[in-house]
């Protein structure tokens, strides 16, 4: 993870990292609850990590996302990060994970997620520092916080 270029500090993307947190504890918490054989803990798990993703989400492709996406230098790689959300909400709404089969996918799905938020934390977060107007950054909270009606952003640093 990169912390060199003070993206970190900016409110909202401190609100999007922190979600990434705690979607990466739900679902570490998972696989150990798998580990243990505790299916019905791992199933509450992953159900709260994708609760807490869907909002997330929207609050990234809302905002963020979406003010990015006008520039082409972005529009791509916003793409394919919006096809993971989808590929992974799919698969977090299907998923049984009392079959072996789908426990041996979600352990995958959560190795890529990691993935894929350092991609957003490492490519898109810093990019957004120079690649965003001030206008745009206020759409982008404007955004998250219509997503997350019950929180506030933090202060600043």
């Amino acid at each position: 993870m990169c912390h060199y270029c003070g993206c970190r500090e900016i409110p909202l993307i401190k609100e999007f990292i922190a979600e990434h947190e705690t979607v990466t504890d739900a679902a570490g918490d998972a696989v150990r609850a798998l580990d243990r054989g505790d299916v019905a803990r791992a199933t509450a798990l992953a159900g709260a990590m994708a609760g807490e993703l869907a909002s997330h989400w929207k609050g990234e492709e809302d905002g963020l996302f979406a003010v990015m996406r006008d520039d082409p230098e972005y529009a791509g790689y916003i793409a394919a990060l919006e096809a993971e959300h989808r590929e992974l909400g799919a698969f977090l709404a299907r998923m049984d994970l009392s079959d072996p089969a789908t426990e041996a996918l979600f352990r995958k799905a959560v190795d890529e997620l990691h993935h894929h938020i350092s991609k957003e934390e490492d490519g898109l977060f810093p990019a957004s520092l120079t690649a965003l107007t001030g206008d745009e950054w206020d759409r982008s909270i404007a955004a998250w916080r219509s997503c997350h009606p019950d929180r506030e952003l933090g202060p600043a640093g």
